[in-house]
């Protein structure tokens, strides 16, 4: 009778270190998308927006050239644009720091 759990040559005690490491590594790589700071901009440059890749937004900028009081539904529209592509931005770069960590392997929730 063999002692312990075994999976394919794995024993427990292996499988609790790997599952620790991947976890660190998970926790390193999602500091790291953290960190990682995008921008988008629209109106060519009129608003620039940056998020970092845990999807908050870091800055606004808006030139004044483009404060319009007649047609302010422009100007609100260039700043859904912006935002919209920088999330999407830093959606992707923490997706890419999530998945070398990981390996590819997906991990329900996380990005």
């Amino acid at each position: 009778m063999s002692k312990g759990f075994n999976m394919g040559g794995m024993n427990r005690n292996q499988m609790m270190a790997q599952a620790r490491k991947m976890q660190e590594q998970l926790m390193a790589a999602q500091q790291k998308a953290a960190e990682t700071e995008v921008t988008a901009s629209a109106g060519g440059g009129a608003v620039k927006v940056s998020a970092t890749g845990d999807l908050r937004l870091t800055s606004i900028t808006i030139d004044p050239d483009a404060l319009d009081p007649a047609d302010v539904e422009m100007l609100q529209d260039m700043i859904l644009a912006a935002v919209n592509d920088v999330l999407e931005s830093a959606e992707q770069a923490a997706s890419q720091q999530i998945n070398a960590a990981t390996g590819g392997f997906s991990i329900p929730g996380l990005f």
